[in-house]
């Protein structure tokens, strides 16, 4: 018993001994991984330096809030204030340690999760005698201008010291230093002074070092801490060609932004779409901030140093009533402190039109003529129209800018001088204005400055694109159709007209004979006053004002249908727009601990607008010499126009931001607008909008990615107003009427529009997603975004019943939906020696309409007045885009043995036109129409390209749109084959009894015009829209000659075009003027001034 209890308790003891073994072993080993986990070596740990200079201590902050590792050293033996020069992106801990060591007397010593700072060996050297030498120089940038402010230090140490205002430094140092140049945005440069004693630098912009600063309403923010979609051009983009203004230079630049030529006459307008139409009614226009200026005219493209287009709710919220279309912030060049920096920048460039159409000479013409009115006899001429209309044009571009500051006072003034000669002759453009921004720090705490822009611009027009060309058409419309076998003049020296319709002039006469002139001036001001209340507080106050002024002065002489059945008919109108705006608003900024940052901005705002206008009008003149300046010595006297208008508009608007650790960021935006335009219960409106952020790329599975460089989501919705109606538009309006009382006409008033004292804003709700990504240290970028926009309360003219007494009323009814994605790809392909850059931008846009009044397809005409019979040629419908063309279905030509379907107006012969029979039901009329085009484009994109090689520069910059139909009423007129007028070469395709296998019909004199699928175009073009080259001279060159730069270069614009449009140009824009028809009708051609091809040679000096 007793051997038994002993084995027992032996066995008992050896297993609690193996078992207490065991326990240690597991114990040591979840020990060992456990520290091995904790305590990662310095080897292993990888952190990220997004700036090449720093502080000792700002590396060692850097390094314990971002890892577990912490700095221990005695502060007697370490100078935290050492500057550093580090490598830039994702490394280990250590080897940065060895970078700092190799600069300092420091070593480092890893200790579990401690680093030990210590003294080494090298500080004995301090002991030995140091021999100091005085070295100085010039600090420039790379365009030769100086940097005054450039701090220059001896590395490893704290000496140094900085430029002077023409960048010359002085500075004593030990023999074989090392000296840094570093500047702000500038990258660093470490150079060995050796036997040196004047050393010269030139420092390079430094772009990944700087944090891009994007505008944004009412402030700036770093570009990593936006939640809205915004894109951005830079300066050199705008000025990549010789543009009359910023709006064309930007086309094709922006995702999002869709830019067209309303028409190519010099000094025509621009039509701009942020995201496509947002209205049917309304304008669809952004709104243009210019400094901070709403409503503001764009400078020229010389002195503007960056356009923001502002696109989702996030962005655009803070303007409220005025942002659902977009909002293009323009921020002006300014001075810069230093010695003063000229600028003169020059180009010429010649232009041809982009283009001709095919046409019938004589001959054809009138073996054309022949088969379609065989009594008609040649006229015996040969003209080619569109030779005696177009002409070489020219653009003649100059600026000159000084710009310059102390340290209180910063000054930019330039003078811009554009001059365009057009491509049809007795048609020119020429602009002057002067810039002037000025900057100046009364105080620590004040700052002020006065923005001063002035403009006069002049035009010589030639009437184009006509709504109703009568006998006195527009020049291109003319120069198409005219009869080819006609001369300039008849024998009697007057102009020929046409012959074989309406009796109108050539388009020689046309050119020459009209008189159409514009004169505009433009004086804008903006002071500004900002205060600093405290540290993180300020408040900003600003005083705008515009006068804008135009005459325009027309003439119609004798020597011209329109003006001999008068006697002559001339006119002159004149308008005037005065704009005033008073913002006020403070903001505060703080940050709270290490991660949480706070911004908020809160405003007020007034703007006012009155506008005036008048013109007289006469006919029947003694003689044709005095043009419009003599509108007393007319025998008739029109009724003369004046009128008055005004509006007021009134807000507060806000922003909040929150950053939490640089990592998620939340926005709130919200404004209250009130505006005079609308109804008494409607006055006012709230606008607000949200978003969140999420910089993915700073949280810890991210942080050491060599492949990532940058990653944030993006997410905001909001509400946004368009408030772009007429004032007066909800009141009960009177109209002059003549009547008869007691047989003698007087003048009267009737009522003729009911009031609506519910009418309120159309209302825009949009979602945007949004996300940025970096690749190598953003060698590459991506953007891209989802959107859906919905535009509520539209506004209809709505049919009242005729037992009210009027024919509408305007309410908000209907919905229409944009939605679509936007993608960005920016790379720098090539960075050595030869650099190449490039960056895409692609736009999917889709427009469709959700809701009508009363659900009811609303159909409407766009054609010319003097077409005759083509009805209504575009349908507004529930679930399809804005503007679709509706019309019948070309089936070709009909031919021998065919079935021919009857119908009035149809034709029911060989060779006439075939329409198909939609709805089955054996005959034609206007019951077999449908929808048979879509004007807007599946897609639009531009393609740019940037190479560099030593001193040359080559730019490439493609631009186009896929998928969009045009609505040709150029070649509904020219190829009706109704032997009216000229036609293109298709005539000679025609039907013939021997000719069959072809879809152009036979000459026919009695065919009715309208619109079908046969006069609709696939509009996809792909443009050639800059090529240019350049040569900047070497310093050698330039420095012998006085000068800081000198770069000469010449370029060529719209020289290729690739499309299958049988119309001379595929961007076209007819009737899309003003806020309705800007909307409805798009796609449309007719008579268009071209487009310009250009090569130009240019210079750019600096002094």
């Amino acid at each position: 018993m007793k051997f038994k209890l002993q084995k027992t308790i032996y066995l008992l003891s050896r297993y609690l001994l193996y078992g207490f073994s065991l326990q240690l072993v597991f114990f040591n080993l979840v020990l060992a991984l456990n520290v091995s986990a904790q305590f990662q070596s310095i080897e292993e740990v990888k952190v990220r330096v997004t700036k090449n200079e720093m502080t000792l201590g700002e590396f060692l902050q850097k390094i314990e809030s971002e890892t577990t590792f912490t700095f221990s050293f005695d502060r007697a033996d370490v100078n935290e204030n050492i500057s550093l020069v580090l490598s830039k992106g994702n490394a280990s801990i250590e080897s940065f340690l060895k970078e700092i060591a190799a600069q300092t007397t420091l070593g480092f010593r890893q200790v579990n999760d401690q680093i030990d700072i210590r003294l080494t060996k090298k500080s004995e050297a301090l002991l030995v005698d140091v021999i100091e030498k005085t070295i100085k120089g010039v600090v420039k940038d790379d365009q030769g201008q100086p940097l005054p402010g450039a701090t220059i230090s001896v590395q490893g140490t704290t000496t140094g010291t900085i430029s002077d205002l023409d960048g010359s430094y002085s500075i004593t140092v030990p023999d074989g230093a090392v000296l840094v140049f570093s500047y702000i945005g500038y990258e660093s440069q470490i150079i060995n002074i050796g036997n040196q004693s004047i050393i010269d630098v030139t420092m390079s912009m430094d772009e990944s070092s700087l944090e891009e600063v994007v505008v944004v309403g009412y402030g700036t923010q770093k570009r990593s801490d936006l939640t809205g979609a915004v894109s951005s051009v830079k300066s050199e983009e705008l000025t990549a060609y010789p543009a009359i203004d910023a709006v064309q230079a930007l086309q094709g630049r922006a995702a999002g932004v869709q830019i067209q030529s309303n028409n190519g006459a010099p000094g025509a307008s621009m039509k701009v779409r942020v995201r496509g139409g947002t209205s049917i009614n309304a304008s669809s226009d952004p709104i243009f901030v210019v400094d901070g200026f709403i409503g503001a005219a764009m400078p020229p493209p010389e002195d503007i140093a960056s356009i923001e287009v502002l696109k989702d709710a996030s962005a655009t919220a803070i303007y409220g009533s005025r942002g659902a279309n977009g909002v293009i912030m323009v921020t002006t060049k300014r001075g810069k402190t230093g010695a003063a920096r000229i600028e003169f920048n020059t180009s010429y460039s010649m232009q041809n039109e982009i283009n001709r159409l095919d046409l019938l000479n004589a001959a054809q013409f009138n073996d054309y003529i022949s088969d379609a009115r065989p009594n008609i006899q040649p006229a015996g001429g040969d003209t080619d129209w569109q030779d005696q209309i177009f002409r070489t044009g020219g653009i003649q571009n100059y600026q000159l800018s000084i710009s310059g500051g102390t340290d209180n006072v910063n000054y930019y003034v330039s003078g811009a001088y554009f001059d365009q000669k057009g491509v049809i002759i007795n048609s020119d453009f020429n602009r002057f204005s002067i810039t002037s921004n000025l900057d100046i720090q009364a105080s620590e705490k004040l700052k002020i400055g006065l923005n001063l822009f002035a403009r006069r611009s002049s035009s010589d027009g030639v009437r184009t694109q006509e709504n109703s060309g009568g006998l006195t058409p527009g020049v291109v419309a003319s120069a198409f159709k005219f009869e080819p076998d006609q001369p300039i003049y008849n024998a009697d020296g007057s102009f020929t007209v046409a012959r074989l319709n309406d009796p109108h002039d050539n388009p020689y006469a046309v050119a020459t004979q009209l008189v159409n002139e514009n004169v505009n001036d433009r004086f804008q001001g903006n002071f500004f006053a900002e205060y600093d209340i405290i540290e993180g507080l300020k408040f900003k106050t600003t005083f705008g004002a515009t006068a804008n002024t135009s005459r325009t002065g027309t003439f119609a002489p004798t020597s011209v249908t329109e003006g001999r059945n008068v006697g002559g008919d001339a006119s002159i109108n004149a308008f005037r727009n005065t704009l005033v705006l008073n913002e006020n608003y403070l903001t505060y900024s703080k940050t709270f601990g290490i991660d949480h940052t706070v911004s908020a901005m809160g405003g007020y705002s007034f703007q006012s607008s009155e506008s005036e206008s008048f013109g007289a009008r006469g006919t029947s003149f003694i003689t044709d010499a005095f043009s419009f300046w003599n509108l007393g010595s007319s025998a008739v006297w029109q009724a003369p126009n004046s009128a008055l208008t005004d509006w007021q508009i009134s807000s507060y608007y806000g922003r909040l931001n929150y950053s939490f650790g640089d990592k998620y960021l939340i926005t709130f935006n919200a404004r209250y607008d009130g505006s005079s335009t609308f109804s008494k219960n409607n006055k006012w409106a709230f606008f607000p909008s949200g978003a969140i952020a999420w910089n993915m790329k700073n949280e810890k599975f991210l942080e050491t990615s060599d492949l990532i460089s940058f990653w944030k989501w993006r997410g905001s919705y909001g509400i946004t107003g368009n408030q772009a109606i007429s004032p007066y538009q909800t009141l009960a309006r009177f109209s002059p009427v003549f009547t008869i009382i007691d047989g003698v006409p007087v003048n009267a008033v009737r009522p003729t529009t009911v009031a609506n004292d519910n009418l309120t804003w159309e209302t825009t709700a949009q979602l945007n997603i949004g996300t940025d990504v970096g690749f190598w240290d953003d060698r590459v970028t991506f953007s891209a975004e989802y959107y859906r926009m919905v535009t509520s309360d539209l506004l209809f003219a709505v049919q009242l019943p005729q037992y009210s007494g009027y024919t509408n009323q305007l309410r908000n009814i209907g919905e229409v939906e944009n939605k679509g994605v936007e993608l960005t790809l920016g790379s720098r392909n090539l960075v050595g020696a030869f650099q190449w850059d490039m960056d895409i931008n692609f736009s999917r846009n889709r427009n469709k309409v959700l809701s009508l009044p009363e659900g009811t397809e609303i159909q409407y005409g766009s054609g010319p007045g003097h077409m005759v019979g083509l009805g209504n040629t575009q349908l507004l419908k529930e679930g399809y885009p804005v503007g679709s063309f509706y019309g019948w279905v070309y089936d070709g030509v009909y031919q021998e043995g065919d079935e021919f379907l009857p119908g009035g107006g149809f034709e029911q012969v060989p060779g006439g036109e075939k329409f198909r029979d939609l709805n089955n039901d054996g005959s034609l009329n206007s019951d077999d129409r449908e929808i048979i085009g879509n004007p807007h484009p599946d897609f639009f994109w531009g393609w740019n390209h940037a190479f560099r090689y030593k001193n040359f520069d080559l730019n490439v910059f493609f631009q186009g749109s896929f998928g969009n139909d045009i609505l040709s009423y150029t070649l509904m007129e020219l190829n009706l084959m109704s032997g009216i007028n000229n036609a293109t070469t298709a005539a000679l395709d025609r039907w013939t009894p021997t000719n069959t296998q072809t879809d152009i019909p036979m000459a026919f004199n009695g065919r009715t015009r309208r619109v079908s699928s046969r006069w609709i175009y696939d509009g996809t073009f792909t443009r050639l829209k800059n090529l240019s080259l350049g040569y900047n001279f070497p310093k050698t060159v330039v420095n012998k000659l006085k000068l800081s730069k000198l770069r000469l270069y010449v370029s060529a614009q719209n020289i290729l075009t690739f499309t299958d449009y049988e119309g001379y140009d595929p961007e076209v824009n007819y009737r899309s003027d003003g806020a309705t028809d800007g909307n409805r009708n798009l796609g449309l051609d007719y008579g268009s001034y071209p487009n310009a091809k250009s090569y130009t040679v240019g210079l750019n000096v600096g002094f």
